[in-house]
């Protein structure tokens, strides 16, 4: 998508980074449920649709619309609306995804916070955490749905989208952007708790 001006290249960056704010925030609203498929279905449900997730979507479709990408969708109402559409799809088709592979693999799609303590730690945890998952049974294994999902839901997407972008270089784009945008969810979800706890001590 980063075609002629480098000007256009940074405000799509920009752009790829506010998309992946709203994926943060539901990681951090998930509750420690045991794991089942009523659990993961409703992680999945919040992921996809919850309040940040769509607020999210809003904010992103009102970027596409500034980018005017892409361009054969137009403006206006019509225009903004054919954005939005696409970005709640590709939510939907995400999840969907997401929660017949956890499902399917008795894999679980939450993430768990680190008993260590140190930054470094924590961090490394974090990353573990994106590129791994835990098992129902409390075992660890390659994150199977999370990365078919993203690389699933950027390569169906993109089928709505006009011939020029419907190549398989775009869905890996895609697809390796929403593993980072997973990672800064996971980052998020690992240290908020403690920020959060250190803002509030500081309120009058």
């Amino acid at each position: 998508m980063c075609i002629g001006r480098r000007g256009s290249c940074v405000r799509y960056l920009l752009l790829l980074t506010l998309v992946g704010t709203h994926f943060s925030a539901v990681g951090l609203a998930q509750e420690p449920d045991p794991a089942g498929w009523h659990s993961k279905l409703r992680f999945h449900a919040v992921a996809a649709y919850g309040p940040s997730a769509l607020a999210g979507s809003v904010i992103s479709a009102g970027f596409f619309q500034e980018l005017d990408f892409p361009r054969e969708w137009g403006q206006g109402g019509v225009g903004y609306g054919r954005r939005l559409g696409s970005t709640l799809a590709y939510a939907g088709v995400r999840n969907v995804l997401g929660f017949g592979l956890d499902s399917a693999l008795h894999q679980d799609p939450r993430y768990h916070r680190s008993s260590d303590t140190g930054g470094w730690r924590r961090m490394k945890h974090a990353f573990r955490g994106t590129i791994l998952t835990r098992t129902d049974s409390g075992t660890e294994t390659l994150a199977t749905w999370r990365l078919g999902s993203a690389y699933g839901a950027a390569f169906l997407s993109n089928k709505w989208y006009p011939d020029r972008l419907n190549t398989v270089k775009l869905g890996l784009l895609q697809g390796s952007t929403q593993i980072g945008f997973d990672l800064l969810a996971n980052l998020g979800s690992e240290f908020w708790p403690d920020i959060k706890k250190k803002l509030l001590r500081r309120k009058p």
